[in-house]
């Protein structure tokens, strides 16, 4: 069975808490849409501002490839004609060649927030459907609050889609808009409702019960054949149905034909990139394309997928454009480690001294706050250090960093430091941002002429934490630091009652990890 898969990101999506797009920001995303083979994406509500209109504008001059641009609106209003409507005005200079128009199906709504008789909607429905089908249009008409509507009154919210029907629609999308309903529900009204509709059937759900893939999913498993959802799951209160998890269980687990295989294995990218585009953190525990999907931190889970990555993965992540990981703590066992001197091409059996040797001193550096599961750039060296398979590229005699606040002016930061590269010794000193930018820019200043390439290299992020708060400013603190080259990206850890030395700790790895990679 082909589904149908529309994507509201840039419309239902761009609703969600904290999320502004630009029209720039549409079309990127649109286009990574059309890329990953979704057939229809809602560009937004022409009426609601310029910038939709405009979005419209620039979209028309974009070649896509496999999907249509859908523009987003009510049906008429009440006591006006519908050819004289400001809104379905506006759907028609979309210039799009499908719309998508929204009735209410629900009594209540009817009678209290349009304030007009059941009859007086029904028109309205048949109206602006009939109308926009006149002018060429595909039609999707959704069916607002339909489930809740079936819930209270049956008999008027089969009306409300039976007239949009018999005006012409090509699709009628049954939608859970408070995102309330139970998946057995869901499941029971659409095989109550389809034997007396003659159009395809489509799916629109939120998320404020948790239920929104799962009533998606089982909606198209009782013979729906188009699917809406926002990449991530973005959108209004709680959100809208993950197209990514929907996606892949559809494909995945259901077989349905919806995208390629080739555009699956885009899946996790283009989530990755709309969660950039939208300036949202992606949730790390997303399933199918999260950054933890297929990460694995037991020792027993670890030493199993060794074995036979069956054990504890569903499904493959490769074909989903995602990867398996192994993280690195003092849960993982000697099989985590194992694993990672594999990769490393260093020689060592589960048995070894030195595997219990360095699983103690892992497990004893995580009692005292180290964090190697997001910093494996510092579990490297690590590893070459116990191997002795790594020479230092400098030693480190001493440094200093001032901080300096005078009245009316910015806070400065110097530091100062003394390094011996070669049997060579450095003497530099740096001004920085902060006394972390100071201190690195110093060291990167003081190898520089003796290792070139770490002018390629920057920090991009730095985390700190506090380990113990009861103990206020004498608190140990975690220091985490992201560094990146043109090439790759790495995070490295320290971890002190000061601050500084935390950070310095962590800065060093980074250099030296950076060095090291380099030198393979």
């Amino acid at each position: 069975m082909k589904v149908i898969l529309y994507d509201t990101t840039l419309r239902d999506g761009a609703q969600g808490e904290g999320i502004s797009f630009s029209v720039n920001d549409k079309i990127l995303i649109a286009k990574k849409l059309d890329e990953l083979g979704v057939h229809y994406i809602e560009g937004g509500w022409p009426t609601s501002n310029p910038k939709e209109m405009s979005f419209f504008k620039k979209a028309r001059d974009i070649g896509f490839k496999n999907s249509v641009v859908v523009a987003f609106g009510s049906t008429r209003r009440a006591k006006v004609k519908v050819e004289d409507d400001d809104n379905i005005k506006a759907l028609l200079a979309s210039k799009t060649k499908a719309v998508a128009i929204f009735g209410k199906s629900w009594d209540m709504h009817v009678k209290d927030v349009f304030g007009v008789s059941l009859e007086e909607n029904l028109k309205m429905i048949e109206d602006s459907v009939r109308y926009m089908k006149s002018k060429g249009l595909e039609v999707f008409y959704d069916a607002e609050h339909f489930f809740d509507g079936y819930k209270h009154n049956p008999d008027y919210a089969l009306k409300t889609i039976l007239c949009a029907q018999g005006a012409g629609c090509d699709v009628i999308v049954l939608c859970d808009t408070n995102g309330g309903m139970i998946t057995g529900d869901v499941a029971r009204v659409i095989r109550e409702v389809a034997p007396k509709v003659n159009v395809p059937l489509g799916i629109h759900a939120h998320n404020d019960s948790g239920m929104a893939v799962a009533n998606s999913v089982a909606a198209v498993q009782n013979g729906v054949t188009h699917v809406q959802g926002a990449i991530n799951g973005y959108g209004e209160r709680c959100g809208n149905a993950d197209l990514c998890v929907i996606i892949a269980n559809l494909k995945l687990k259901l077989k349905y034909d919806c995208i390629s295989d080739a555009q699956l294995k885009e899946l996790t990218e283009a989530s990755r990139f709309v969660s950039e585009v939208s300036n949202m953190k992606q949730a790390d525990n997303q399933p199918f394309v999260g950054k933890s999907a297929f990460a694995h931190k037991g020792g027993v889970h670890v030493d199993a997928m060794i074995k036979n990555t069956r054990t504890y993965e569903h499904t493959d992540p490769a074909c989903l454009g995602n990867r398996r990981r192994f993280l690195i703590s003092e849960l993982s066992g000697k099989a985590s480690i194992l694993n990672k001197v594999k990769e490393l091409d260093l020689k060592i059996d589960k048995d070894a001294a030195k595997t219990k040797k360095i699983l103690k001193q892992l497990q004893d550096m995580e009692h005292k706050g180290y964090y190697f599961e997001g910093a494996e750039g510092s579990f490297e060296l690590l590893l070459k250090r116990a191997f002795k398979t790594f020479k230092r590229f400098f030693e480190l005699e001493n440094f200093r960093v001032i901080i300096e606040k005078r009245e009316n002016k910015d806070v400065t930061s110097e530091a100062t430091i003394k390094i011996k590269v070669r049997g060579v010794e450095e003497h530099t000193s740096a001004m920085g941002d902060g006394p972390v930018n100071a201190l690195d820019s110093a060291l990167r200043k003081a190898l520089s002429g003796f290792y070139p390439a770490v002018s390629e290299m920057h920090l991009s992020d730095f985390k700190v934490r506090v380990l113990d708060e009861k103990a206020g400013t004498a608190a140990k603190v975690r220091v985490l630091i992201q560094s990146q080259d043109k090439k790759d990206s790495w995070w490295t850890v320290g971890v002190s009652e000061n601050i500084i030395e935390a950070s310095w700790q962590a800065l060093a790895d980074s250099v030296e990890y950076k060095l090291l990679k380099d030198k393979k």
